[in-house]
Order: structure tokens, then C-alpha cells, then sequence
């Protein structure tokens, strides 16, 4: 048994949602989950499995930021998780995201400790399994809704005492800031595991700040989770 995660193998699917937040998790497991049951819940970080269309399916809470993520991650390969997709928001740097527009991210530039810690040092570019890309980007076709496909930030920070972040991740041609991709890519690679990454813009990030309403939140969330777990559905 893991130390953090405290579960037994055979307690998570092989496909699991990640979201930040344990709230969220519960959530998730409670609307979209066919009979979900609780399987961890060790320091709050609440862990559920269940099945959507008939196919088993888990949802494990993260915490904030990569070296929580990363903990995460190690611990579910070892209970043999498989699928790995991060939900959560993001602040958009893209001049033409809008809130609760769609990111699928390609790839997460780690502006961590965590990343350079695992590589010692040595340069690399975290990105996500094409297998999820491909799947999310036709579960995304099908809904209908508004998508952006690219590049995000993975940022140690929330609260940014640079300047212009936006300014200069933007001309990078990088979407979207949010917290835990860029771990959850690299530990996946390592352990040979398929990551993904969807978000929702809860924040456009430019010369103010702007807020998404919570009721809209919801609404831009909640379908979110639906495209993940479709995604998910859709792997072989």
C-alpha cells in the first residue's frame, strides 16, 4: 500500500481523472460515476472508482501544484493506473481564449522545481500521450464545443510577481498557466502510462484579470468532465 494514495491494487481502474481539488473529485464521482465508492482518502486527498458506459473509471484528487501531483501520479502507477487525465482550469494567456473556453494541452512547459528535480537539470519538454491528444481533440469535435489544441505553462506559482507573464508566454505561442501538468506528463513517460490534460479558462490573463462567474464555472466544468470521460471511454 501506497503511503499517501491508501489503497490496495485493484482499488483504481486503470483510467483515472485528476482533478486538483478532493471536493471536485467527490463531485465528479457522485454526478458522473455509476455506483462510485470511496477507496481513499488519506490527508483529505479523496479518491473514488466507479464506471461510465459500462467501463471502470477512477477519479483521484491531486492537490495543488506538481511536487503534490507527482506524489499522486508515482503512487497510482504502482496501484496500476494506466490513463492518466488531468481536469482542471487554467488562466488563459492566448488573446483569443474566453472564459470557459476548452484547452486539450500538447504539451506543459515546467516552470517547476518538480520536472527539474526528476531530470536533474537535463532539458526537457514534457508533453502529453498522443493516444489522450487523439481522443480528447475527437471527443471535443463531436461536442461541439469551442477548443483550443497547444501548448500550456506548468507554474510553481499562482500568484506571479512577474510583470507580464502573459505577455511572455503568449509569444511563445503558449495558451494557458495552471499548476500540475508538467509532473503529471513527465512522471507518465517515465512510468510508461498515457497523460492527458483538459481545462477549462476560468481566468483571461492580459493587462487585467478576469473572472469567470461560479455558475458558469460550473456549467463549463461539468461538461469538461463529460469530454474527459468520453476521452478516457475512447482509448484502447
Amino acid at each position: 500500500m501506497p503511503v499517501h494514495v491508501r489503497a490496495e491494487p485493484g482499488d483504481f481502474a486503470e483510467s483515472v481523472l485528476l482533478p486538483g481539488d478532493p471536493l471536485r473529485a467527490e463531485y465528479i464521482a457522485r454526478t458522473f460515476f455509476e455506483s462510485p465508492r470511496l477507496v481513499t482518502r488519506e490527508r483529505g486527498m479523496l479518491g473514488y472508482t466507479g464506471s461510465y458506459r459500462g467501463r471502470p473509471v477512477s477519479v483521484q484528487a491531486t492537490g495543488m501544484g506538481c511536487p503534490s501531483a507527482a506524489i499522486v501520479v508515482e503512487e497510482l502507477v504502482q496501484l496500476g493506473a494506466r490513463n492518466l487525465l488531468r481536469v482542471g482550469t487554467c488562466g488563459g494567456y492566448h488573446r483569443e481564449l474566453q472564459l470557459g473556453d476548452l484547452v486539450v494541452a500538447t504539451a506543459a512547459a515546467p516552470q517547476d522545481g518538480t520536472v527539474s528535480s526528476l531530470t536533474r537539470g537535463v532539458p526537457y519538454a514534457p508533453a502529453a500521450h498522443f493516444d489522450v491528444v487523439h481522443a480528447a481533440y475527437h471527443a471535443a469535435e463531436r461536442s461541439g464545443r469551442r477548443t483550443f489544441m497547444g501548448p500550456v505553462v506548468s507554474s510553481d506559482l499562482f500568484y506571479d510577481p512577474v510583470e507580464d507573464p502573459a505577455g511572455l508566454w503568449s509569444r511563445l505561442g503558449v495558451l494557458a498557466v495552471e499548476m500540475e501538468a508538467a509532473a503529471i506528463f513527465t512522471i507518465a513517460a517515465m512510468r510508461g502510462a498515457r497523460a492527458g490534460c483538459l481545462l477549462t479558462v476560468s481566468d483571461t490573463i492580459g493587462e487585467e484579470v478576469v473572472r469567470i462567474s461560479d455558475e458558469d464555472l460550473r456549467a463549463a466544468v461539468d461538461n469538461m468532465v463529460e469530454l474527459a470521460l468520453d476521452t478516457l471511454h475512447g482509448l484502447n
